[in-house]
């Protein structure tokens, strides 16, 4: 399959959303009424079955989580030095320099990895994608709110809250709880079966579609350069980083090292905006990172395509 094979119909759902909101088809109330069927239901339903269905002896690789979360931490610990030699150079802001450190290193695994993915190498490597994933934005989040408190006495985080959020986070329980069914080799009575497989079908086409729609509710701010940087960290220094490790140093199977990349190279997830506005840190930036990066891993993801098929 070529590389504008496998884009191209993800961008179009993309772009058919993204339309649809632009030219009022759409409003925000409405697609914030789709995204609560699609993010509630249908993907954690989707999770939830191909985690039940996946080969437990192969999904968990200790050496994939290795090549993709050292280069992820990495670039989170670059973003936030870069944000204080840049933007803070006379203050010690150590919440705006996390969140920013956010933005540079979080990716959109389930909304653009997976479809990717699925598209470029097939959905026979989902459970290692979810294994991987499944530890994504709880670690992410907790080192941001966790380095946002150091200096910040006067803005209390509710860490009860906090966990019980990431607990109860759908993809987090969803994709936890087929696993354990998984483990435990539950039957599912076949109707049922068949009623959320029905349920789940919806859920990467709907989801493409909502993060199109989405995109037209943000704005490329006037503080550019910031998100600029930030999409170059996320789309080029961080897959670069998780391919040399995968492929020189730990040597995944040529599988593995797709799935790792494909990842990485996701563009910054709307999330990391919603962590944004918790914290009242650089809102208006990370919306047009999310922006910026989305567009621009049309490029990123057409490159590391090329190199991994």
């Amino acid at each position: 399959m070529t590389t504008f094979s496998i884009i191209f119909p993800l961008l179009f759902l993309v772009s058919l959303g993204f339309l649809a909101t632009r030219f009022k088809v759409f409003n925000k109330d409405q697609i914030g009424g789709i995204s609560k069927f699609i993010f509630n239901l249908c993907i954690p339903v989707f999770l939830f079955l191909n985690m039940y269905k996946a080969p437990l002896e192969t999904s968990l690789n200790t050496d994939a989580l290795i090549v993709f979360y050292i280069p992820v931490l990495t670039i989170f610990a670059l973003g936030f030095i870069l944000n204080k030699l840049i933007a803070h150079k006379n203050n010690s802001n150590f919440s705006a320099s996390a969140t920013y450190a956010l933005g540079s290193s979080y990716s959109n695994t389930v909304l653009v990895g997976l479809p990717i993915i699925i598209s470029a190498i097939g959905p026979h490597v989902m459970g290692s994608v979810f294994f991987i994933i499944t530890f994504h934005s709880a670690l992410l989040f907790a080192l941001t709110f966790l380095l946002s408190q150091i200096n910040n006495q006067s803005n209390k985080f509710n860490w009860q809250v906090f966990f019980k959020s990431v607990l109860f986070n759908p993809v987090v329980s969803s994709i936890t709880l087929g696993l354990i069914f998984n483990a435990l080799k539950i039957e599912t009575p076949t109707q049922l079966n068949n009623a959320l497989e029905l349920l789940s079908k919806p859920a990467l086409t709907g989801a493409l579609f909502v993060l199109g729609a989405n995109l037209s509710f943000y704005k490329i701010s006037k503080d550019w350069h910031m998100s600029a940087l930030a999409s170059t960290l996320k789309l080029l220094l961080l897959p670069a980083l998780v391919y040399g490790l995968g492929k020189y140093i730990v040597e995944l199977d040529k599988e593995l090292l797709a799935v790792t990349v494909l990842l990485s190279a996701s563009p910054l997830g709307v999330n990391a905006y919603l962590i944004a506005m918790q914290l009242k840190q650089y809102q208006t930036t990370l919306a047009s990172t999310v922006v910026l990066s989305t567009i621009l891993s049309v490029i990123s993801f057409s490159f590391w395509l090329s190199i991994l098929l």
